[in-house]
């Protein structure tokens, strides 16, 4: 700094305000302190007279004048859009406050006056993990009345699941219900969520201004809870990470092809966490797309727009729509098209539909089934292709800048009936040396307890046990003194155990401390990881009385069967009804001591 600069720039703080100062911000998390520097910024832009009471400005900054946006996001689409909404409505010069689900203060609910969700929907009509306590508080009798509240929902789905949109539809009514004004009709997104979302996007920050402004804000409002904008590789722009190991961990004779893939992120600038997902965008199988062309009899040179980008069919077939899975928009139309009682008949029975769909892909409708079709009209029906994520496998503490992951090789079928799933088929693909794009999605929901005294119990059957593999390479490099138990399952203990001699070396080096396993497959009788639960019950509850944190990775339907052992554990060695043994884990979720990622 120039001797003119500190001349006229000194410190404005005496030692004894600097000090006073420093304790009343003394333990506040990162969004406490921006809340504070934009309210501090507010009252010196007042003293400098850029703003006066009755500028429209100010009005935003209270409760009544801004506008909050939750998010209850599984896979980080509906983050996604309420972090762009939020975005657009600060950079309109909105007062706006974002919030994971889990992260807003329920209290504050009766005092909004403008608020928007965006959430999804899991499963058999689920809300996401980050989503229970907001569902739950809106739908018990302590929901406050929200008569001054205007809201709006959007909704993400799967509309060939039956309860499609079904946690966006609950919330919708419910607030409906308690007095609250619905601005404009809930938003259902189906897999190809743009040509919903979009206009939901437009019309939300229309009326957010229209609510918001009364004549156009000439400064800006600093958000309570800022929404930033990605720099470097992310999802929109990911990094080609090189390839540096693609090794199966199956046995020869195991039904089941799982890989370990380790990729290099070196000079992406990317980091990531344990509990963190890697984002892989896959390119779809030329083979497949050879098959493809061969039913429809189009031709892979014919010029398609793919988001007013002209391409070749064969590209936009590879890299720009989804081809493996069959969404039900597209049965619909393809039945249109078809004319016979057969598509039409599938598309309008859910049960029927959700029986066919597993094991079938866009091959399988246009072979059973033929319909003609144009290229852009098919480029036009299949929905855009997404990125897969995956559970990261590692720590950065141990493989520095690369990455790991444990994959499934997703397949049904054999020889040329053989269906391999899109991200699953490409990194199962991928030689070494060759690239995948990649980008980080973080997940602070799955988190290790920042007390390193603290005992962590890890549910992870198949490849859900990724995660845990980077847990425990984490806590041993940290030196963490709580003890490390994980409850492993699969098929086959020959052939099925991943990472066994991983898991019997950090046995005896003492960075786990207990496993528990469970092969379904190698007995007459069948027993999978809930059952061992159930069998070391008074060792789990014990140790989630002792403050141990709870992990659970794997399939939702493995969740579900987890969960319900554990309010049985907690039931019986706890000496609590069901009801009271519910509310003990809701309140372990709460504490952020229960944490699941399941899909």
């Amino acid at each position: 700094m120039s001797s003119t600069a500190a001349a006229t720039s000194p410190f404005p703080l005496s030692t004894e305000r600097a000090g006073r100062l420093k304790q009343a911000l003394d333990g506040l998390d990162g969004d406490a302190l921006l809340w504070v520097s934009g309210y501090v910024a507010g009252l010196a832009q007042a003293q400098r007279g850029a703003l006066t009471a009755s500028d429209p400005a100010v009005e935003a900054s209270a409760p009544q004048r801004r506008l909050t946006v939750i998010y209850g996001s599984q896979t980080g689409n509906a983050r996604r859009l309420a972090e762009a909404l939020a975005s657009r409505a600060e950079a309109a010069g909105l007062a706006v406050r974002l919030f994971r689900a889990d992260a807003y203060p329920l209290r504050e609910l009766k005092d909004e006056r403008l608020l928007y969700l965006v959430v999804s929907t899991q499963g058999d009509g689920d809300p996401p993990e980050d989503s229970h306590g907001l569902v739950e508080f809106l739908a018990g009798r302590r929901a406050p009345s929200l008569k001054p509240l205007s809201f709006a929902v959007l909704g993400l789905g799967d509309s060939s699941y039956p309860k499609f949109c079904e946690v966006a539809r609950r919330l919708d009514a419910r607030l409906a219900e308690l007095g609250a004004t619905r601005l404009f009709p809930l938003g259902e997104a189906d897999v190809d969520i743009d040509p919903v979302a979009r206009p939901w996007l437009d019309r939300a920050l229309t009326e957010a201004s229209r609510s918001l402004r009364r004549e156009p804000i000439a400064a800006t409002v600093t958000p309570l809870r800022r929404a930033t904008t990605p720099t470097g590789h992310s999802r929109d722009l990911p990094f080609a990470a090189e390839v540096l190991v693609n090794q199966r961990i199956t046995g020869r004779d195991s039904d089941r092809d799982v890989r370990h893939i380790e990729l290099s992120l070196d000079g992406s600038g990317l980091g990531y966490r344990p509990g963190d997902a890697l984002g892989v965008w896959p390119e779809n199988d030329p083979h497949l797309i050879a098959r493809i062309l061969a039913a429809t009899g189009l031709d892979g040179e014919t010029d398609v727009v793919v988001a007013g980008e002209h391409l070749a069919l064969t590209e936009a077939l590879r890299v720009r729509r989804e081809i493996t899975r069959v969404a039900r928009p597209l049965v619909i139309e393809h039945a249109r098209r078809h004319g016979g009682d057969g598509p039409g008949e599938l598309a309008g029975n859910g049960e029927a539909l959700r029986a066919w769909l597993p094991g079938h892909q866009v091959l399988d409708l246009l072979l059973q089934w033929p319909a003609a079709w144009t290229a852009q009209d098919l480029v036009d029906a299949l929905p855009a292709l997404t990125p897969r994520l995956y559970s990261i496998a590692s720590s950065p503490a141990e493989a520095g800048t690369d990455v790991h992951l444990t994959v499934a090789l997703a397949r049904t079928g054999v020889d040329a009936d053989l269906r391999i799933g899109a991200a699953s088929g490409f990194l199962a693909s991928r030689s070494e040396t060759a690239s995948a794009r990649v980008f980080v999605e973080s997940n602070d929901r799955f988190r290790l307890p920042t007390d390193g005294d603290r005992d962590i119990l890890m549910i992870g059957p198949g490849t859900g046990v990724a995660p845990f593999r980077s847990f425990v390479q984490q806590r041993s490099a940290d030196g963490a003194n709580g003890r490390n138990w994980l409850l492993f399952g699969a098929r086959r203990f020959r052939d099925d155990f991943l990472y066994q001699l991983e898991w019997q070396r950090a046995l005896k080096r003492g960075s786990l401390h207990r496993i528990d396993l469970a092969f379904s497959r190698d007995r007459s009788e069948r027993v999978y990881v809930q059952q061992r639960l159930i069998e070391r019950g008074r060792d789990v509850f014990d140790w989630l009385e002792g403050g141990a944190h709870l992990y659970v990775c794997g399939a939702i339907a493995m969740g579900k069967d987890v969960h319900r052992s554990l309010v049985e554990i907690i039931a019986r060695h706890g000496s609590r009804d069901l009801d009271d043994a519910e509310a003990y884990l809701r309140d372990l979720q709460a504490q952020g001591r229960y944490a699941r990622d399941v899909y």
